[in-house]
């Protein structure tokens, strides 16, 4: 709403670039892999420059290599300036966190940081 066609293909463009799907731009979601999809929603979800990106389980129904190809996605928009909270149940995940906060029952447990 208010943005026009010119600007909002630039900013498709631009997220797609950030997530490295750039060659897979113009293809079908049944044509790309379970990981390309999960950066395609990446991309979808910096389409509007948000100063925070919430991401539940993103690895949740992917195998270690692509989960760990899209930590990397987050690492570098990290690096770039985006903050990421990321839930997970997977402590290799949690691994990349610079901060992990463990909640247990609805209560934190513990809060650890580490450093970058």
């Amino acid at each position: 709403a208010g943005v026009s066609g010119k600007t909002r293909q630039e900013r498709a463009r631009l997220a797609l670039d950030k997530v490295d799907l750039i060659p897979r731009a113009s293809h079908r979601p049944n044509e790309l892999s379970g990981g390309q999809r999960q950066r395609v929603a990446i991309a979808r979800a910096l389409v509007n420059d948000p100063s925070i990106l919430l991401a539940d389980e993103p690895t949740g129904n992917l195998d270690s290599k692509t989960g760990n190809e899209i930590m990397g996605v987050f690492d570098r928009l990290h690096q770039g300036g985006n903050t990421i909270v990321v839930v997970t149940h997977e402590p290799e995940i949690a691994a990349y966190a610079h901060r992990a906060i463990h909640i247990r029952d609805g209560q934190v447990e513990k809060d650890v940081r580490r450093a970058a």
